[in-house]
């Protein structure tokens, strides 16, 4: 049980300095709307698995990764001279989905939203 605890702080603690080395890097492939969900680190902490939330068409979303990707060398060290890890993960990028599909859920509630009032006023 303790050692979930601890893989889950170190993977939050990835994801924070994941973000601001993100925001740093000056790959014009990754869009500033580049955000970081999840990170997910292994027991042996050798691999991270880090979902990014990019903004943009599906071109936009595989140059982000096509860019972070060959960034990951750089990542790794960079989280290495941040967080005192014994290893240094391998990251591996995965597209997330959930912040885009959030908003494209919260746009068909207000528009159900704006029907239904405009129906009661008609109604009235």
């Amino acid at each position: 049980m303790a050692n979930y605890q601890r893989t889950d702080r170190i993977s939050e603690e990835v994801k924070k300095h994941l973000s601001d080395i993100i925001r740093e890097l000056k790959d014009p492939r990754i869009p500033l709307m580049t955000s970081v969900v999840s990170v997910s680190v292994t027991k042996d902490l050798k691999y991270a698995k880090a979902y990014i939330s990019v903004m943009g068409d599906e071109e936009t979303k595989k140059e982000a990764l096509k860019g972070l990707k060959s960034a990951a060398g750089f990542i790794r060290k960079e989280i290495g001279s941040r967080v005192l890890l014994r290893a240094l993960p391998e990251f591996h990028f995965e597209l997330d989905n959930s912040i885009e599909h959030g908003a494209h859920i919260n746009e068909l509630l207000q528009s159900v939203i704006k029907n239904t009032s405009s129906e009661e006023t008609e109604e009235n």
